[in-house]
């Protein structure tokens, strides 16, 4: 389960509910040594204890990525990805016992990170923010955010117009024009946009790039109007309720629109699945 843009903007919004204002106690870090070797959490280990005793601020999120910004210029910087889960504690009693971050606060209550394959745990400085590659993609850059005002039909389709690659690499990845997406959200959305996975950006027509571009809101509107995907827990344990129209969950079964047997194709490192039919 991916935590994309929908997932972590429902994160974002609950801990910042919840976790304002509180004061760090300390902070434990738990089987963390593999997550080290492959860059995934600071090797500097002292810049975790520099959290405690900062108030937190805020929460906010952008794309995929969640920022816990502390009152003493230090910030938690959150990037869940690939089966990441955080849950918050009122009862010390419900922390799992397997978990790669544990920040205790004043008032005894508890934020536990863990992390499945892929995934980051940063804890930076105000003016160090830029060292995370994670920050810089989805916070520091000019790649639209596609739940953005900004995010215009006008100006999506003006970088779709002279893109001649194709639609995974155009709205997934490091060269993607949009922050926030996957392959899972990738492939719900050229589902409801009707286009194939392998259908390249420059060629779509006006009523195509429409298409795409309604697909992507109705998409991620849904996912968070909905709390997630069903494979999601958010802060507090619930499960979401949004069940993707196309995906892994579709394997072996046949397009709800057509009846025609879903396909699967690989396409940038990843497995698409799609409908022959429907998807031209």
């Amino acid at each position: 389960m991916s935590i994309e843009l929908p997932e972590a903007k429902i994160l974002a919004e609950q801990m910042n509910e919840e976790l304002r204002n509180k004061r760090v106690k300390c902070c434990h870090l738990e089987d963390y040594e593999r997550l080290q070797r492959i860059g995934m959490l600071d090797k500097d280990m002292e810049s975790f204890g520099q959290l405690v005793h900062g108030k937190i601020e805020s929460v906010t999120s952008r794309g995929n990525v969640i920022r816990v910004k502390l009152n003493n210029g230090m910030n938690l910087v959150l990037a869940p990805e690939y089966g990441g889960k955080l849950f918050y504690h009122t009862n010390k009693k419900t922390v799992p016992k397997k978990f790669h971050l544990k920040v205790d606060f004043n008032d005894d209550t508890v934020l536990t990170v863990g992390l499945a394959s892929m995934g980051l745990i940063h804890a930076l400085r105000d003016n160090d923010l830029n060292r995370s590659y994670v920050y810089r993609r989805d916070f520091n850059s000019d790649v639209a955010s596609p739940i953005d005002e900004e995010f215009t039909f006008k100006h999506f389709s003006g970088l779709l117009a002279d893109n001649n690659r194709m639609l995974k690499s155009v709205l997934v990845g490091k060269d993607a024009v949009v922050v926030g997406l996957s392959n899972s959200a990738f492939q719900d959305i050229v589902y409801r946009a009707k286009l194939h996975p392998k259908r390249k950006a420059s060629e779509l027509n006006k009523g195509e790039s429409q298409a795409l571009y309604d697909a992507i809101k109705l998409v991620l509107e849904e996912r968070i109007r909905l709390k997630g995907k069903d494979q999601f827990c958010d802060l507090y344990g619930n499960q979401g309720g949004y069940t993707p129209t196309m995906g892994p969950n579709m394997k072996q079964q046949s397009c709800l629109i057509c009846g025609t047997p879903v396909e699967k194709l690989s396409i940038g490192g990843g497995q698409v699945y799609f409908c022959p039919k429907c998807q031209v």
